[in-house]
């Protein structure tokens, strides 16, 4: 019987999962909506998670000897030691050689970026977060909370700062910016006022404005004042994420990989990944900036060949077929 090894990646709007066997081959993959419990809370979570888990067992047809998963939103010990706990009573976590491994997405990012025992990584995509490993085990996490633990960014962020722009540029209280009309026509909406109203109502989802990003983006490239300060600030607090946890694991004057990922980074824009490199380079001038493009459920399937000691031609299979 084929050993079946299942990775999973949940992110702030999707979750992916990997059946693999242990010599690399790819063998089932199953996909459905997020996963994260600070979005959905708990116990929808674990039914996303398991019905995306499930999916992916069935079409291997076999049941897995290990799973790790790797979730937006488990920032702090006691959501990994709850979401742990919730998931170890299904059969397929149940009833596996090995504990499930439950820990936070960014390690599936920093390993689909690097393999390096030192590096750090940062996700901007719905949210903002960043993470550090040293060779040694020192690791260095963020509460990745919102405001309320200190963060500025993300695409829920960024679309919600868009819309307070807007709001006050179409009722005079602040400057003039191309977004009073670009934020609701992205939206399919007639004015900002409308926008507003839709939220408040409940009409249009809070997710939504995490869409705006792109909206954002091209303000500031047809030089909107307002939108480059944006995506001035958005390029700032990534910068300081990551040179943040190289400081506190004292690797800024050591030659480390940053791995940079998620929606935003990941959409390309120009002055966006010029301006990261420019501020990495002057506060951290050995770092090493690297985007990564893939999606993190290969970093998963990665990791989970590394726990149970897999070689590397598997790893280099499961890169040839997923990455």
């Amino acid at each position: 019987m084929t050993r079946v090894l299942i990775a999973v990646d949940g992110g702030g709007s999707k979750t992916d999962a990997v059946a693999l066997s242990a010599d690399g081959e790819v063998l089932a993959r199953a996909s459905g909506p997020s996963s994260s419990p600070q979005n959905l809370g708990l116990g929808a979570a674990v039914d996303v998670l398991d019905t995306v888990v499930r999916e992916a067992i069935s079409a291997a047809g076999s049941p897995p000897e290990h799973v790790a998963c790797y979730l937006s939103g488990l920032d702090l010990p006691e959501e990994i030691d709850d979401f742990t706990a919730a998931i170890s009573g299904l059969d397929w976590a149940r009833n596996t050689a090995r504990p499930p491994v439950v820990d936070n997405d960014l390690f599936a990012l920093l390993r689909v970026g690097t393999g390096e025992p030192n590096a750090v990584a940062v996700v901007c995509g719905t949210g903002i977060n960043a993470i550090g490993v040293r060779e040694d085990g020192a690791t260095v996490r963020f509460p990745a909370l919102g405001s309320i633990s200190g963060d500025w960014g993300g695409g829920g962020h960024l679309g919600q700062e868009a819309l307070w722009h807007a709001a006050r540029a179409e009722d005079g209280r602040g400057q003039e910016t191309v977004l009073r009309t670009a934020v609701p026509e992205a939206l399919g909406l007639p004015t900002v006022r409308a926008v507003t109203e839709a939220l408040h109502f409940g009409r249009l989802p809070g997710a939504a404005l995490a869409s705006l990003p792109p909206v954002v983006f091209a303000a500031a490239d047809a030089g909107d004042k307002t939108a480059l300060a944006l995506l001035d600030r958005q390029i700032e607090e990534i910068v300081v994420m990551a040179v943040t946890a190289l400081r506190r694991l004292r690797l800024l004057q050591s030659p480390v990989p940053v791995v940079l990922g998620g929606g935003v980074i990941a959409a390309g824009n120009a002055r966006l990944l010029s301006g990261i490199r420019s501020g990495l380079a002057e506060a951290a001038p050995l770092a090493r900036p690297e985007v990564v493009m893939a999606r993190p459920v290969v970093g998963a399937s990665l990791l989970v060949l590394d726990q149970i000691g897999a070689d590397a031609a598997a790893h280099e299979r499961v890169l040839a077929t997923l990455a």
